[in-house]
């Protein structure tokens, strides 16, 4: 089998209803749209979430809370995640992005004490965990926190 004879299977894809086509397809003259009103209209319709007037739910509904517009969102690294680097490679947020450790560095990077590490790294990161620090060191590591 190639991937140029690769067909859809029988039925799964079926025609397009081509309407206002002719009174003899069935969806002829008003295209299945009824007469008159708004929905008959081109562009007509109302918005998503519209109810007829009633109150809409999005409204009905009481707020709460707040979004803290000045959060620090710190990047969660496992310190299992660093065994992927050689031995004396100095870790840096943007190593470890390169690497594809993290997506994003935002705030900061913080390594957590997650799994054991078998490599002797400087980590130069902006938080480490206490836990996270001890483990480092036992591989014969070094931390400084930037």
């Amino acid at each position: 089998m190639n991937l140029s004879e690769l067909k859809p299977a029988p039925g799964s894809r079926p025609k397009a209803t081509r309407v206002g086509r002719g009174t003899g397809s069935g969806l002829g003259k008003t295209s299945g749209r009824g007469h008159k009103g708004q929905k008959s209209r081109s562009g007509g319709g109302v918005r998503p979430g519209f109810e007829g007037g009633q109150m809409p739910l999005q409204r009905r509904l009481p707020k709460r809370g707040f979004t803290n517009i000045f959060k620090k969102e710190i990047i969660e690294v496992s310190l299992q995640d660093l065994n992927r680097f050689e031995n004396g490679t100095v870790v840096t947020p943007e190593v470890l992005l390169e690497a594809g450790v993290i997506k994003a560095v935002k705030d900061g990077v913080k390594i957590l004490a997650n799994g054991e590490l078998e490599k002797s790294l400087t980590v130069k990161v902006q938080r480490v965990s206490k836990t996270a620090a001890e483990k480092i060191a036992a591989a014969g590591g070094k931390v400084e926190v930037i």
